[in-house]
């Protein structure tokens, strides 16, 4: 009989390492994006963090923090534009 490796507890899959490196990049970009020009990063760093909260389901924490840093930054960023009289794009 084999064993599967992924189905023991505590394990983690390949499609989960992957989401949370999504997660990862999307939440640096996100940061980036209130410094520099916030619809450039946002666009994609929404779309990373939507992607590697599919990928992973309900359990993971780091792709729902993605998911609300980048809700919060894109909404400063747009804020701190505005204030400054930046370029949005």
């Amino acid at each position: 009989m084999s064993t599967d490796a992924y189905g023991e507890p505590g394990r983690t899959t390949p499609a989960q390492i992957v989401a949370g490196y999504l997660a990862a990049f999307s939440i640096a970009a996100s940061l980036i994006s209130l410094a520099w020009h916030p619809l450039r990063l946002e666009g994609p760093a929404i779309v990373l963090a939507m992607i590697s909260a599919g990928m992973t389901g309900r359990g993971n924490r780091l792709s729902q923090a993605a998911v609300g840093v980048a809700a919060l930054c894109f909404f400063f960023g747009l804020v701190i534009s505005v204030v400054t009289g930046r370029a949005l794009y």
